[in-house]
């Protein structure tokens, strides 16, 4: 099945996404409304609702897959009401997604013009600050016990996300990057958030604080699942299906995980592929494609994917400590499956 391509499990798991996601909609819409009229314009653009003139649009703001994690936690736990956790979450997630476009020059997001490409790298900067401004302001405004702790859980989380991203800006610079610190870099800029959207979830239900740690690391390891994919996707996804260039991460010489360990793998490709990197000469279609056979001759695209396989399964094996009954967790275990079957 080539990359991209969906099979029946795949529209009915999708199906699930998309009822989650427009559980969750109506409150980030709320949120961004709350915004004074410059920057609520802005946030809607990056969201989908309207073009840069503020004309209606179809989108819908991405899947909303860290607060469909937060939703099915919650209920895989019992309970029944985490929506402004998951709000939250989902604002967060945004936030990162705004500034992650200007630090990475990236042009496209979403099959449409970043943020900063349209409006500028200011006011990408601010409406930034001020959806990460409104995930506190979510969970600061819920009468529910588990809003503080929640907050507090989610402080942590983007301090992860910062530290993250520093570790993927500084790797721009570096050669001597081990798989080691790559990882650890994805597990702050993904897998903090999947850990903390799935931890919030438990929260709202009431849960205990070990069952909570467990749903974190559930969260954690198939975050770091769900990046390995989309780094995969990232040198050979459909640009139909990914909404960003073919090559994307190639062109831009981003020293992602199958990268890496092509980089790393003392292999004559991988020494091939280094050379290729530490020279700023751009890349045709021509060179991207010898580009991504050196990574996939050096080993780095079966890397990948067998690492996402090992971290997907650690993830199902730390949720069956604490909900052992998959018709329990059956909407978490549905996620899983679809955040790690995009790619052969």
């Amino acid at each position: 099945m080539a990359a991209g391509a969906l099979t029946v499990e795949d529209h009915r798991d999708a199906s699930l996404l998309r009822r989650m996601r427009d559980d969750v909609e109506p409150g980030i819409r709320a949120a961004i409304g709350r915004l004074p009229a410059g920057l609520r314009h802005i946030g809607g653009y990056h969201l989908g609702w309207w073009d840069e003139r503020g004309s209606p649009e179809s989108g819908t703001g991405g899947k909303a897959v860290r607060g469909a994690l937060v939703l099915a936690a919650n209920r895989a736990m019992g309970g029944d009401a985490a929506l402004s956790g998951a709000v939250a979450v989902e604002l967060v997630h945004n936030f990162t997604l705004v500034h992650d476009d200007v630090m990475d020059r990236d042009a496209t997001r979403r099959h449409r013009p970043t943020v900063w490409a349209v409006f500028g790298i200011a006011d990408a900067i601010l409406i930034g600050d001020a959806l990460q401004a409104l995930a506190v302001s979510v969970l600061a405004q819920d009468p529910h016990a588990a809003a503080l702790p929640a907050m507090g859980r989610l402080a942590g989380c983007m301090i992860e996300l910062c530290q993250g991203q520093s570790a993927d800006c500084a790797f721009e610079h570096r050669t001597d990057i081990t798989l080691g610190q790559c990882e650890a870099m994805a597990m702050g800029k993904t897998g903090s958030l999947f850990g903390s959207a799935c931890a919030i979830g438990a929260l709202y239900a009431g849960a205990a604080p070990s069952a909570v740690d467990a749903l974190d690391e559930f969260g954690r390891q198939l975050g770091l699942a769900f990046q390995l994919v989309d780094d995969l996707l990232g040198i050979w996804g459909d640009p139909a299906v990914t909404g960003k260039p073919a090559g994307a991460d190639l062109l831009a010489r981003k020293k992602s995980l199958p990268v890496v360990a092509a980089l790393t793998s003392g292999t004559a490709a991988g020494e091939e592929l280094a050379a290729v990197y530490n020279t700023d000469l751009p890349l045709d279609d021509a060179g991207l494609e010898r580009v991504a056979d050196l990574v996939e001759r050096a080993g780095g695209r079966d890397w990948a994917r067998n690492r996402a396989a090992e971290r997907r399964a650690a993830a199902l094996a730390q949720l069956r400590t604490v909900v052992p009954d998959a018709e329990q967790s059956r909407d978490l275990l549905t996620l899983a499956d679809l955040l790690t079957r995009r790619v052969n």
